[in-house]
C-alpha cells in the first residue's frame, strides 16, 4: 500500500511502541504472570504484533513464551475456501489464549480465531488485544485489550503498517471517496 496525502497519521513508531508496551502489561497483570500465557497471533499483522509483546514480556518477566501464527481463513464465514482447517502446533488446553491482531472492526475476523482456537482444545481462557479498536461491530465482540481507540465511520478505513511487512511502523486513517 502506498500512503497518499490525504491519510492522516494517527500513530507513529513510538506510539505503537508505547501501546504494545502497556498492552504487555496488561496482559502480565491480568493473567497474574505469563506461565500459562499463549499469544496466537492471526495472520499477517497479528503475527508480528504478538512476536513484538512476546519480546517485552521477554524483557519485563525473563520468560520465553509461546507465539503461534495463524491464518483464519478455513473459519471465515464471508468468503467461501476449500480450505483444510488444522490444528494448532501446541497443547492450548487449560492456557490462557491471547489472540493478538491489528484491527478490530466487525469482530468477524476474532470471531474466526476463536472458532480455531475451540477446534484445538479447551482453553482456560481466550482474551482479544488488538492495536486499533475502531468500532463497528456486527458480531458482540470486545477487545480486552486495546491499544488506541479510533472511532471512524464506516467511510473511512484505518491502515496498519509494520517495519516487518511494509518498512515502517505506523497507523494511518483513509477516507473512502
Amino acid at each position: 500500500m502506498t500512503r497518499s496525502n490525504k491519510m492522516k497519521q494517527i500513530l507513529d513508531q513510538a506510539s505503537i511502541n508505547r501501546s504494545l508496551k502497556r498492552l504487555t502489561h496488561e496482559i502480565i497483570e491480568h493473567n497474574e504472570g505469563v506461565e500459562q500465557v499463549v499469544l496466537v497471533g492471526i495472520k499477517t499483522r497479528g503475527i508480528y504484533l504478538a512476536q513484538r509483546i512476546a519480546q517485552f514480556i521477554k524483557q519485563l518477566e525473563n520468560k520465553e513464551i509461546e507465539v503461534i501464527n495463524l491464518d483464519i481463513a478455513p473459519w471465515r464465514d464471508d468468503i467461501q475456501h476449500d480450505l483444510e482447517r488444522t490444528q494448532l502446533p501446541i497443547d492450548i488446553n487449560g492456557k490462557q489464549v491471547v489472540l493478538v491482531d491489528d484491527v478490530l472492526y466487525s469482530g468477524r475476523t476474532i470471531r474466526a480465531a476463536m472458532d480455531a482456537v475451540i477446534d484445538s482444545g479447551r482453553p482456560a481462557s481466550i482474551q482479544c488485544a488488538v492495536l486499533v479498536d475502531r468500532g463497528h461491530r456486527e458480531l458482540p465482540i470486545r477487545a480486552d485489550y486495546v491499544g488506541k481507540n479510533i472511532p471512524s465511520s464506516r467511510r473511512e478505513r484505518i491502515f496498519v503498517r509494520l517495519q516487518e511487512v511494509d518498512g515502517v511502523d505506523e497507523v494511518l486513517l483513509d477516507r473512502i471517496p
